[in-house]
């Protein structure tokens, strides 16, 4: 584990040395906003097929391309469902508002940022290393409860972050997305999920990411009480979210285990 995530650093790392000798302010909007962020995701994408791919005692491709348009798809779709029944569910409760048009200033920037590189890199990390090998050692639940843990607290430092917010992401994208990899033994349905959150709370409902404002199609207002707003954090620290999104990973969840997917820890298979 150690190893694959000193590999997938350095290939993030990497993608900064140009920056050392090129001045991103002098590069063009667009150029700045993609070519890093392609770059990133090519880099951690190539690191992972041809070498995290062959470590460990169980080597194997948590990135399969035969699968990815499906898998990707599905999870762009599921993502978009289930934030789309967050704020459907927040304005029914009168804590969500949509007052006009929004401009989408800076739409390709966090596309690029918020929905490609956060999807794909934070996935491999959380997902694809730390679940991974937790898993093989301790089991599904440990590693679900750690890989939860350490995601929704890498949140703590964004902006508006609080105590509540990162536990909150820590069990409802904890859950989501971990069941997403368990179901499916593979990478792209959790990329998918995360972007298609991160996309459809951001560019379609213009509700701040993790603490990160962004404009959206539409202009919109969260208001009421925190615990069911989630204040300037964004519904991803609201009661809601909570329910709707662990609701959806639990019921993955529980799709995994009837397809045998839960894995004991290695002391309970060992003794076995």
């Amino acid at each position: 584990m150690a190893v694959a995530l000193a590999l997938v650093v350095a290939a993030i790392a990497a993608v900064q040395l140009p920056l050392l000798v090129v001045d991103p302010a002098e590069l063009d909007p667009a150029l700045r906003a993609t070519v890093p962020a392609l770059l990133a995701v090519g880099l951690v994408f190539l690191v992972c097929k041809f070498a995290v791919s062959r470590l460990g005692r169980h080597p194997r491709d948590d990135l399969p391309l035969a699968i990815a348009p499906a898998h990707l798809a599905a999870g762009l779709a599921l993502g978009f469902a289930i934030f789309a029944g967050v704020v459907g569910m927040a304005a029914l409760l009168g804590v969500y508002r949509i007052t006009g048009w929004g401009t989408l200033e800076g739409w390709l920037g966090f596309f690029m940022a918020g929905g490609v590189v956060a999807s794909f890199v934070e996935e491999v990390i959380f997902r694809g290393v730390i679940f991974r090998w937790l898993e093989e050692l301790a089991g599904s639940w440990i590693a679900l409860i750690v890989s939860g843990a350490l995601f929704g607290f890498a949140h703590i430092a964004n902006d508006n972050a609080t105590l509540f917010s990162s536990v909150a992401i820590a069990i409802e994208a904890g859950v989501l997305l971990g069941a997403a990899y368990m179901l499916t033994r593979s990478l792209w349905l959790a990329v998918g999920l995360h972007a298609g959150w991160n996309l459809t709370q951001g560019l379609v409902f213009d509700v701040s990411v993790s603490g990160n404002e962004v404009d959206g199609i539409v202009e919109a207002q969260l208001s009421g009480p925190q615990w069911l707003s989630g204040g300037a954090f964004g519904l991803e620290a609201s009661v809601i979210a909570l329910v709707v999104a662990t609701g959806a990973g639990l019921v993955m969840l529980a799709m995994a285990a009837r397809r045998g997917e839960l894995i004991a820890p290695i002391w309970s298979r060992t003794a076995g």
